[in-house]
């Protein structure tokens, strides 16, 4: 019996989700994260309700962020738009060992995860319906791990050294393949230098673009980053 592309997807991320979390990281690396495992629920139905079918476009990104993913097991997880755009509250189990500075607080989570609120905010603009996003699109992280120093500071997953760095991208390479395989995208996306690095290395037989990372850390993105992301994709020929 052939399995649909949800059940790809999530298989690929069940295979992602333990691959990954018997990783281990040295210091400054402090504290890992791994929302496939506690808010696991959330991520299912993200990919069960949007990942069927093939997509004409995948947007990747880098790794999960505070106030993002971390909290709703969804990429560029902004509460906002996963609960009362896209309808998905599922349950999260915050885990035994967290940094003070970073708890897990699920949907109850206060804070706006800025990356997110844009590129979202971007995609329920131009689209409306998330029906209408995901008959095309769809949305992916590279990693699924975040990484926080002892203070409580994020730590870029490109700052690790060679040998780490390889042993983390042999893990998320695998599920990156697995993914496109399924979705079959004309185009993947980039969001972010990183994360289109990685797709160029990955499978460079793809129509590989980028885009500008959405993140407030980034200077131009705090300048109309809706109408640079949206002009980029047109010239790339992704949009009209």
């Amino acid at each position: 019996m052939s399995t649909t592309v949800e059940d790809q997807l999530i298989s690929a991320a069940e295979q992602l989700r333990d691959e990954s979390g018997r990783l281990r990281f040295r210091l400054p690396v402090a504290h890992v994260y791994n929302p496939l495992e506690y808010a696991w629920e959330p991520h299912e139905q993200y990919l069960r309700k949007f990942g069927g079918g093939r997509k004409r476009v995948l947007f990747v990104g880098m790794n999960p962020g505070p106030f993002g993913m971390m909290q709703t097991g969804v990429p560029f997880g902004e509460i906002r738009a996963v609960r009362e755009w896209m309808k998905i509250d599922g349950k999260v189990v915050p885990p035994e060992k967290q940094h003070v500075k970073a708890k897990i607080l699920g949907f109850e989570c206060p804070r706006s995860e800025v990356s997110g609120r844009r590129l979202w905010g971007l995609f329920e603009e131009r689209f409306g319906a998330p029906k209408n996003f995901f008959a095309e699109h769809f949305v992916a992280n590279y990693c699924p791990l975040a990484f926080l120093e002892a203070g409580g500071a994020n730590y870029a997953a490109e700052r690790f050294n060679k040998a780490t760095s390889e042993r983390l991208h042999k893990v998320c390479d695998k599920h990156l393949k697995a993914v496109i395989a399924a979705l079959d995208p004309e185009w993947v996306i980039g969001v972010g230098g990183f994360a289109a690095g990685r797709l160029r290395e990955v499978v460079p037989e793809r129509k590989v673009g980028q885009i500008l990372h959405p993140s407030p850390a980034c200077p131009a993105a705090n300048r109309d980053w809706v109408g640079t992301v949206t002009r980029q994709l047109r010239e790339l020929g992704v949009w009209k």
